[in-house]
């Protein structure tokens, strides 16, 4: 049989951009072709310290030439030392690691459906979720999510989900049955348009769960790990989940998954119930724990808080004077979002043309998701290249939109 010709033999599941990057150095990457580029998409909220940073380079490195790998047959120490750090840090009580995002709300599944389970009641296993979220890209995942465009050619959709509107508490209260176990929300919709939840809808979801003995799963893949301000995003609205996902920030580059959970809601997670391969070996605790020791840190969340609010306020700016190109500004500490008025991938590719890199998510929205170590000076280069991006646009728009009315005009 013969090969199709191809130019790469990567199986095709991304609309690549024609760029490629060898090196970083804190909040900026370098191309290939020598060109430097403002990072504001930080590997979709990944490299929390940047790229480059001395600290987690050398504890990678020093790990490295130790130990990568054992297996969880056998006692990680630097793993136990991590999930005691995370559960000091927050609600929970125990940890599981992972290697993603996707594989941490596996895992949070599991573990609300085996909690019922444990309880003598293994007829409670669906989980309550909301449209437009996005929880990864596996199966259950995707179920999870409900959005038929990631869904569609892969077969029966799994079952156990209710997709419930954004926002809608009544609806949500309906949709609580015997058979419901859980209720999963993320406090900022990331992929799904740095949608905030208001912190009084997840006290109501709190107290839903409370009295119907359900858990309440807060999804942090894209929040967790400073990116709003705060360690984690529940601790700014009230809510304390049962159980909770990490990813992304936690290994600063490294993959490393994480789900967390009170003792009560862990209690079905038996030896054997789980597992993973990679999940919590030597090298990727190494990583987190250099994560860790900056973000926990005196002051570097303060650091975050303040320069989203200088982020927010410049925006706010633009977007007073470019009102035909934005038309929200939306977000909380550095996952911020700008909803565009014009199509988003033409402000993306905008801005990747004044050597600036964010990301597109839905609502027709950019984020912006510089490192959390970001300065002052940076934002205000981002500014200025976000202002010019934005300047072109509005006169391309306006010459088009002049052209149509002067052809709507001969026409009449």
């Amino acid at each position: 049989m013969m090969k199709a010709a191809s130019t790469s033999h990567l199986l095709p599941t991304y609309a690549r951009v024609d760029l490629a990057f060898e090196r970083g150095d804190g909040a900026w990457l370098t191309a290939t072709n020598g060109e430097r580029y403002l990072d504001f998409t930080s590997g979709v909220a990944v490299n929390a310290l940047g790229h480059g940073h001395p600290k987690l380079v050398a504890a990678i490195s020093e790990q490295a030439n130790k130990l990568i790998h054992v297996s969880n047959l056998y006692r990680i120490p630097e793993a136990e030392r991590l999930a005691a750090r995370l559960c000091a840090a927050s609600f929970a009580d125990l940890v599981f690691f992972c290697n993603s995002g996707a594989e941490a709300m596996e895992c949070a599944i599991k573990t609300a459906r085996k909690f019922h389970a444990a309880n003598g009641q293994p007829e409670r296993y669906r989980i309550i979720t909301f449209e437009g979220a996005f929880h990864g890209r596996t199966l259950a995942t995707l179920a999870a999510g409900g959005q038929k465009k990631y869904l569609d050619g892969f077969g029966p959709v799994m079952d156990g989900f209710d997709q419930m509107p954004f926002d809608d508490l009544a609806a949500t209260k309906r949709a609580v049955s015997p058979a419901t176990a859980a209720i999963v929300i993320e406090p900022i919709m990331g992929e799904g348009g740095v949608r905030v939840v208001p912190h009084e809808l997840l006290r109501a979801l709190r107290a839903l769960c409370d009295e119907h003995g359900m858990l309440l799963i807060f999804d942090e893949v894209q929040t967790g790990v400073g990116r709003t301000g705060e360690f984690f995003a529940y601790q700014r609205t009230g809510a304390v989940p049962d159980i909770m996902t990490l990813a992304k920030a936690l290994g600063g580059g490294f993959p490393l998954g994480a789900c967390l959970a009170t003792a009560e809601a862990g209690k079905g997670m038996t030896a054997g119930t789980h597992g993973s391969t990679f999940g919590g070996n030597p090298l990727a605790m190494a990583a987190a724990h250099a994560v860790l020791d900056v973000v926990l840190a005196d002051g570097f969340l303060d650091h975050v808080r303040r320069c989203g609010l200088l982020l927010k306020q410049r925006l706010a700016e633009l977007k007073d004077r470019f009102p035909a190109v934005i038309a929200e500004v939306r977000g909380e500490g550095l996952l911020v979002g700008l909803r565009a008025a014009v199509p988003n991938g033409e402000l993306v590719d905008e801005l990747r043309a004044e050597k600036l890199i964010t990301v597109a998510a839905g609502d027709n929205v950019v984020r912006l998701l510089p490192p959390l170590i970001v300065s002052d000076a940076e934002i205000a280069e981002a500014a200025h290249r976000l202002e010019r991006a934005c300047s072109r646009l509005t006169q391309q728009h306006a010459r088009h939109g002049a052209a149509d009315g002067a052809v709507d005009g001969a026409v009449g």
